[in-house]
């Protein structure tokens, strides 16, 4: 039986100068993520499209879902194999294009995990759990670009 689920957010752009969008150099790309019951996020634009570089940006997020949805995926996958990991850090990688007729669009996410399990003896499960985690990864089986995975699996006890 298939559940469905919904996610609720509210934008509020911030960025009015006192000119609204009268030009468009004219405003800031400043705006307000706000999800009932948790800090409220302040969000630009890339600074290459004028956003502020402090912080964060849609692009930085897309990168930083799939990354996050795949480490949970992995994780359960993991206690359920019984493979113990200990560390698990990610650093995550998109590539986008922009085009003059769509306005862009991302080519790849590379996923770049460092796992540490606790035994050596669970290292070869903990590599061949990625790819069950990534056929299991909602947000990689939402999006039309490829998300390849190269991780560096570590034991503590070595």
């Amino acid at each position: 039986m298939n559940k469905e689920h919904s996610y609720s957010i509210t934008i509020n752009w911030t960025g009015n100068r006192g000119e609204g969008t009268q030009s468009y150099t004219g405003y800031d790309r400043s705006h307000s993520l706000l999800i009932e019951n948790k800090e409220n996020v302040l969000c630009s634009s890339d600074p290459a499209f004028r956003g502020d570089k402090t912080k964060h940006n849609p692009e930085e997020f897309l990168v930083a879902s799939l990354s996050s949805c795949h480490m949970l995926w992995y994780l359960h996958l993991c206690a359920d194999a019984g493979v113990i990991v200990e560390e698990y850090s990610d650093n995550a990688n998109g590539k986008m294009i922009e085009a003059s007729d769509t306005g862009g669009h991302f080519t790849e996410v590379t996923l770049s995990p460092t796992i540490v399990v606790s035994e050596q003896s669970m290292v070869e499960k903990a590599m061949e759990l990625h790819e069950k985690a990534h056929q299991l990864c909602f947000i990689a089986n939402s999006v039309n670009f490829p998300v390849k995975h190269n991780p560096i699996i570590k034991a503590r006890n070595l």
